[in-house]
Order: C-alpha cells, then sequence, then structure tokens
C-alpha cells in the first residue's frame, strides 16, 4: 500500500470510529437519562432535577420517552442496519432536544447543566454531519 493511500484511508477510519464512539456516548446518557425519567417516582426525580417537579408528571414522562427514543435511535439502526437514516433523524432530533434543553436551563439559572447540554449538541452535530454526508451507513441487504 502506497503511503498516499494510507493518508487517504485513515481519515475516513477516523471519521467512521469517533462516529461510532460518539453515537455510542449519546446512546448512553439518552437511554439513561429516559429510563431516569420513565422509572423514578416523581418526588424522587425532583430532589434531582427540580424542574420535575414543577411540571406534570406527564410531561416528565413525555420528556423521558423523547430521551429514550432518541437515545435508541442515534445507534440502533445504524448498528442493525436497518433503516440507517432514522440515525441521521435521530441526531436531527437530539440537536433539537439539545437545543431546547439548553434555552429551558439558561431560562431557568441552572448554568451547571448547560456544560451537559452543550457537549451533547456537539456529538449530535458531529454524527447528523458524519451520518448525513460523510460516513453513511449503506442498509442491509434483504
Amino acid at each position: 500500500m502506497s503511503t498516499t493511500a494510507l493518508e487517504t484511508a485513515t481519515p475516513g477510519r477516523a471519521l467512521r470510529i469517533g462516529l461510532w464512539i460518539a453515537q455510542i456516548l449519546i446512546c448512553f446518557v439518552f437511554t439513561s437519562a429516559g429510563l431516569v425519567k420513565l422509572l423514578t417516582p416523581i418526588p424522587q426525580l425532583a430532589a434531582m432535577m427540580p424542574w420535575t417537579g414543577e411540571h406534570s408528571e406527564a410531561f416528565v414522562r413525555v420528556i423521558g420517552l423523547i430521551d429514550l427514543a432518541g437515545g435508541i435511535g442515534i445507534l440502533m439502526p445504524a448498528l442493525t442496519r436497518i433503516l440507517p437514516r432514522l440515525t441521521v433523524l435521530a441526531a436531527l432530533g437530539c440537536t433539537v432536544l439539545q437545543v431546547i434543553a439548553i434555552g429551558f436551563h439558561v431560562s431557568r439559572g441552572e448554568a451547571a447543566v448547560t456544560p451537559l447540554n452543550l457537549v451533547l449538541l456537539a456529538l449530535a452535530l458531529f454524527v447528523l454531519w458524519g451520518r448525513g454526508r460523510n460516513a453513511p451507513i449503506a442498509p442491509r441487504q434483504f
């Protein structure tokens, strides 16, 4: 293999590895957050996340479902190669969710949460860009 071919192949491989790492991290964080919001009793949840005690239980549970769907959607379609374009849509959804979450938390003066939201926003944008244009996953052929 020539040096030129190796240099050309390396960025693509590094990009794909970076995308998988980002997808796994987003999946872990969103799935965990979703399960916590879905399964934890509201009084207990309000002790961890004060905003959950100030909104209806239905609202909190719906946010939990959205988190869970984003976490599963960012990884499983790409991993199984079944409708992998759904990963791009999940990345878009995670991006929008983080923009809204940042605005929500900043409006409440919860600046301690925004660094995590910014990291998740950056990861979601990276997956959106990478899986949408630069390293899309081919669908499985049945």
